[in-house]
């Protein structure tokens, strides 16, 4: 009869010596020192790391103080980390001079990790509206993949939480609508160069969410509109755009023609910045008192001006 022995597993030197707490220490996450060179950013990371003032106030903190708050990262297949949060505390480090930084490395699916990076960075005071928009969009997909059933169509796909939609958790997080969420979302569907002009302000978001209805080569077109005529659409105009588009009848003569029009605002209101005014008046006027100087001095134009026709 053959003897079963071979078939017992013996235990190592070490798992009969470590006791259960040493074993559940082992699995706790640990901060690591982590070369910057190995850090690769997260895959269409959505948030912009600018050298601007921040990130020039964080890097002279981390040269004097260090990170304080480690960065999140995942393992990389082919080797190294992907960041999940903290590539604005990357740059600053690189910006100091640093070699290293210090890291909680976690095993996170796609979807975890993007809702980490994601909410990691919504907290910020100033987002730009395509950091926000493509940022909603990345989170909204991951919840509902994370909450998706297969019996349930697309349009009901939601969350299993309370059995609410993952587009009303997202709401509840960010203290935004849904239609707002999905205003911004729409975003996302601008050129480039369009979404450009959104960040900085030269289209509002209103009108923008009325362009990302467009074309993509209906965008284009209008790129040059604007650049001909120097101006950028108002809220009626992209209306106008995005139904003529809508019925096939949006030309590039038919956006010069929308954007030739003098917008009524630019009648209304005339706008003069500070610096412009505070060359005209003493430094100790108050922006109130500089306003009732120049009524008054526009009221005894008009009287001059008024006599002088009389004459």
């Amino acid at each position: 009869m053959k003897s079963s022995a071979r078939k017992v597993e013996l235990a190592s030197v070490d798992d009969l010596f470590s006791t259960e707490e040493s074993r559940a220490d082992d699995q706790r996450e640990r901060v690591m020192e982590i070369p910057l060179s190995e850090l690769r950013p997260f895959k269409d990371h959505p948030f912009k790391v600018k050298d601007d003032e921040a990130m020039m106030e964080t890097a002279e903190s981390i040269q004097k103080y260090g990170v304080l708050v480690p960065a999140i990262a995942r393992p990389r297949p082919e080797g190294g980390y992907e960041l999940v949060a903290g590539h604005r505390r990357r740059r600053a480090s690189e910006l100091a001079g640093k070699e290293t930084m210090p890291v909680i490395v976690r095993d996170l699916d796609d979807d975890a990790a993007i809702i980490i990076m994601v909410d990691s960075n919504l907290q910020r005071e100033s987002l730009l509206p395509s950091e926000r928009a493509f940022a909603y969009k990345m989170k909204l997909d991951a919840m509902k993949r994370q909450g998706a059933r297969t019996d349930l169509t697309c349009s009901q796909v939601g969350n299993k939480s309370a059995g609410k939609k993952s587009s009303e958790l997202l709401a509840e997080q960010v203290g935004q609508s849904k239609n707002q969420i999905f205003r911004y979302i729409r975003l996302t569907e601008l050129i480039p160069p369009l979404l450009d002009m959104v960040d900085e302000r030269k289209i509002a978001l209103n009108p923008a969410y009325e362009l990302s209805f467009l074309k993509p080569e209906e965008q284009e077109q209008l790129l040059d509109a604007i650049d001909s005529e120097q101006a950028t659409p108002s809220l009626s105009q992209a209306q106008r755009l995005k139904k003529f588009s809508q019925e096939g009848k949006l030309s590039p003569d038919v956006m010069l023609a929308i954007m030739s029009e003098e917008k009524k605002e630019a009648w209304d209101k005339v706008t003069l910045d500070s610096a412009t005014l505070r060359k005209y008046f003493p430094k100790s006027y108050t922006p109130q008192r500089m306003q009732e100087t120049i009524i008054k001095l526009l009221e005894a134009w008009q009287k001059k001006r008024q006599r002088d026709q009389e004459r």
